[in-house]
């Protein structure tokens, strides 16, 4: 077995957990998935593996419990970004409006803009809205906003954030779903999302049908 030692942590009264992080291998993954009673195709496992390193990267500590949060982010995600947030940043200072700086690509072009708001997202959302302007890229209203951290207290857990969005010209409520050990960038995650998700589908109409013979 994976990690044997003569100690096991059952003589203890405790369970065995596989580390993961920005050195976790398939090997501690599929251990983790088989305790929770999770299955993946590999081509899944391999996108999971992925976002388990980026989070890695950014010092953040994944525990077995965050493991349904990141395969709900990778797989409702996009196959392709056609329109991208390649950068951010949002300053809030007290007294002072929050500023947002945004950095979008879309049409092999990068476009940035800068705005004030009356929160975090609010700046984002508005800077966002200006880069992605003469783009024809349409932005919907929002119609709800959630967020969840799992139980257990930890500063450093993994923030999911569900942003509802609803486009003027009477179509359904759909979501989209972030997940991040940050609030903001997981919010940015939920709505790059939804960038691509409203793209694809007009794409996908534009296309010709082909006539059965």
């Amino acid at each position: 077995e994976l990690y044997a030692s003569r100690l096991l942590p059952e003589r203890f009264g405790r369970e065995r957990r596989y580390a993961l992080g920005k050195l976790s291998g398939k090997a501690s993954l599929e251990q983790n998935l088989r305790h929770l009673g999770i299955e993946l195709p590999e081509a899944d496992r391999e996108l999971v593996l992925r976002r388990i390193v980026e989070l890695g990267d950014k010092k953040h500590t994944v525990v077995p419990e965050d493991l349904p949060l990141i395969i709900a982010d990778v797989l409702k995600a996009p196959a392709a970004l056609r329109v991208r947030v390649d950068s951010y940043r949002v300053t809030v200072a007290k007294g002072e409006l929050p500023v947002a700086e945004v950095a979008v690509s879309y049409g092999g072009r990068t476009h940035k803009a800068q705005s004030t708001g009356d929160g975090g997202y609010d700046a984002f959302m508005k800077a966002l809205a200006k880069a992605l302007e003469g783009s024809g890229i349409e932005l919907p209203r929002l119609e709800d906003f959630r967020v969840r951290i799992p139980p257990g207290g930890r500063t450093e857990a993994l923030v999911e954030t569900l942003i509802s969005w609803r486009y003027d010209d009477g179509g359904a409520t759909f979501s989209t779903l972030g997940v991040d050990s940050d609030q903001m960038a997981a919010a940015v995650i939920a709505t790059e999302k939804m960038l691509n998700v409203r793209r694809g589908a007009r794409e996908m109409k534009r296309k010709p049908r082909r006539r059965s013979s």
